[in-house]
């Protein structure tokens, strides 16, 4: 379990490098630049699945009640101590961004789709602490 959550968190690590990058990209260049704007939307497509596909094995390793929806995932983990509310708040709302990159991406607003990039990226960060410190000090009672 804790090398298949290290080989997400690695992945992730690699996606939040590439959103790095891009959130350099001039608000103009960004709405214009096909390339820009596909790799924006992809990459944070695979964070955001990454951010659920960490917090979903976490719960099962813990034997947590399943969450019905991914969005309710942020909450199961802040109830479980593992992140703080605020983050449970800010991952809510960015998986709430990847149901329109997936399912509705004709309403998405590129002007929000770079604010986030210039401004959300941190939250990221923080779901990757809180992971790796209760990786660190992870309860026994973890089922392998």
């Amino acid at each position: 379990m804790e090398g298949l959550i290290e080989e997400k968190l690695s992945r992730l690590r690699e996606y939040l490098r590439y959103l790095k990058e891009l959130r350099d990209v001039p608000l103009e260049t960004f709405l214009t630049d096909f390339r820009s704007r596909g790799a924006a939307e992809r990459y944070l497509q695979l964070a955001i699945e990454s951010v659920i596909d960490i917090g979903s094995e976490i719960i099962s390793s813990l034997q947590l009640p399943k969450p019905e929806r991914y969005k309710d995932i942020p909450k199961t983990l802040d109830e479980a101590g593992i992140i703080p509310k605020r983050l449970s708040h800010e991952l809510t709302m960015m998986i709430g961004l990847r149901n329109i990159l997936v399912h509705d991406y004709a309403i998405l607003d590129r002007e929000l789709e770079h604010e986030f990039l210039r401004e959300r990226l941190s939250d990221f960060e923080a779901y990757m602490a809180h992971v790796a410190k209760w990786l660190k000090a992870k309860p026994f009672s973890i089922k392998e």
